[in-house]
């Protein structure tokens, strides 16, 4: 603690230091400014160009979608009015609200939003889903649009409500029909809550964002990321500080109101601290810690080898090695679609081998595994990444594996990702990974599950069945059916050992206490937020 404290008042003095290099004032515009620092730098300017989760933050500050997902994980109308659904299930009609514009003052029009929708689903992985199906989109009025499908496809809804990258955000017809997406768009003109300040953007310094006098909310209470998307503040700004303990000073000294990604080091002075809370996530806003298994080289082609990574689950070791408090992280979790979640499930659960370093040991024994060098790709540069792969390291050692580790920065490690060649010959055998509960959460985004069987994601492994059960859930309209068929590919991928699941967290922001209404969504989002008072 002695050490934490030092290294925080030598980062509170480096940021009053060089607080004037990347801020305005504080005074003048303390209460209508909220400043936040992300977990990455602001580059890409177009949400449909890229799956950065900087660009999605600036996504929902900019534009607005059609539907949007409640807390509970139900999509509810945003942009839209209503929608129906023919009996056969095969034609979709919407209906945009009235009054809603753009930021350059100009109607939003169902023109506006198919034209979207058809640059977004060229490049979005359950967008494509759904363009495949489909028959014809069109436009039928000044605020109505149709889709009709060729083949039963059960997701429209949910694919126009996608909470994460890519967002299938709506933007002017002029703009969206006329940009490949995989080109970032000229101009930002969004019908969100904020417009962005080109003019004023500093890249890797500071975005600005100025409420937008066009929008208009919806009268429902937020819930989620539905509901009224109410601008309180008149300006957000988004700066850049590179230094994390750095950020947390600024913090502190109420330099700055919102920091992305908390030090876990510093959790527990932030914790004391009556000026700043530390929020824990649940469900669907939780982080997923898990490693990436090579089913195509040995030792991992053979499922009995993977079966006793299984036993080493050992969640309680990883979380320590992050030095989580015990309300961060959840016990006894091992949903492949996240627990807490509306495909979250325990159904295979009572295939796993027991948890522990003498099970794993018996595993391996049993199953023929003979000593085959195992390398572990690992990003250092990513703290909770590097943490767990050296506790992973650890304890594959002692279970009997011969195991190495190779270090990288993550581009490099994620480029090396996609070598198919053995060990011997520099490939690798396991990838430590976090990915967001937003791309786990369902069959379709799921990276080990979405990508059975295919090239799409680096690990390779393939059960037919399972690509069968994800053409039924495609198909599928009804969600308690939907439900038990996740459950049955759950049961598989488990059996199968698609990827190793190591813990589930609340990877936490952290803010200035004075703040209320900060949506608890695991992401960034600057609507509904004031200041108490």
């Amino acid at each position: 603690m002695k050490i934490k404290r030092v290294l925080t008042s030598l980062a509170l003095a480096s940021s009053l230091a060089i607080s004037t290099l990347w801020m305005s004032p504080v005074t003048a515009q303390a209460e209508s400014t909220i400043r936040a620092v992300l977990t990455a730098k602001l580059g890409v300017l177009d949400p449909i160009a890229t799956t950065s989760y900087a660009t999605r933050t600036f996504a929902y500050l900019v534009y607005d979608t059609l539907v949007s997902m409640d807390s509970k994980g139900n999509f509810k109308p945003q942009m839209l009015e209503s929608w129906s659904v023919s009996d056969d299930g095969m034609t979709y009609k919407f209906e945009l609200r009235d009054g809603l514009k753009f930021s350059d003052g100009t109607a939003v029009t169902a023109e506006d939003c198919v034209a979207s929708l058809r640059r977004w689903w060229q490049r979005d992985s359950l967008g494509k889903r759904m363009k495949a199906k489909s028959k014809d989109f069109k436009v039928t009025g000044e605020k109505t649009f149709e889709l009709e499908l060729a083949a039963p496809f059960g997701h429209v809804i949910s694919a126009l409500g996608k909470p994460s990258s890519n967002v299938p955000v709506i933007m002017p017809a002029r703009i969206a029909s006329v940009t490949d997406p995989k080109d970032s768009v000229a101009e930002n003109i969004g019908s969100g809550p904020y417009i962005f300040d080109f003019e004023g953007w500093s890249p890797g310094k500071v975005a600005v964002f100025h409420k937008n006098p066009h929008y208009l909310p919806r009268s429902e209470p937020a819930d989620g990321l539905a509901g009224g998307k109410v601008a309180h503040f008149d300006k957000v700004e988004i700066v850049t500080i590179p230094d994390s303990a750095t950020q947390i000073a600024a913090l502190q000294a109420g330099e700055i109101d919102y920091v992305q990604s908390t030090p876990y080091d510093f959790i527990e002075i932030l914790d004391a601290n009556p000026d700043v809370t530390v929020p824990r996530f649940k469900g669907i806003g939780m982080t997923l810690l898990a490693a990436v298994v090579n089913h195509l080289t040995p030792p991992f082609d053979n499922k009995e080898v993977r079966r006793s990574l299984q036993a080493l689950a050992m969640t309680e070791q990883y979380m320590a090695g992050l030095g989580l408090p015990d309300d961060m992280w959840l016990k006894d979790c091992y949903s492949f679609f996240m627990c807490g979640t509306t495909y979250g499930n325990n159904a295979g659960v009572d295939q796993l081998p027991e948890v522990g370093i003498e099970s794993a040991k018996k595993i391996l024994k049993e199953s023929g595994y003979k000593g085959e060098l195992v390398r572990i790709l690992l990003a250092s540069s990513v703290n909770d990444i590097n943490h767990n792969g050296l506790v992973l390291e650890g304890l594959m050692k002692q279970a009997g594996f011969n195991v190495e580790v190779q270090a990288a920065d993550w581009p490099t490690v994620a480029k090396a990702r996609w070598s198919k060649k053995p060990v011997s010959e520099g490939g690798w055998s396991l990838l430590p990974i976090t990915w967001s509960g937003y791309d786990m959460a369902s069959p379709f985004t799921n990276y080990r599950i979405a990508n059975n069987c295919t090239d799409g994601y680096a690990g390779w492994a393939c059960v037919e069945e399972i690509t069968t059960l994800i053409d039924q859930f495609e198909a599928e309209s009804d969600l308690e059916k939907r439900k038990k068929i996740a459950e049955k590919i759950q049961v598989l991928a488990i059996d199968n050992v698609q990827f190793m699941i190591m813990g589930q967290y609340s990877r936490s922001s952290s803010h200035r206490a004075d703040l209320e209404g900060l949506l608890d969504v695991g992401m960034p989002i600057f609507w509904n937020v004031k200041r108490k008072g």
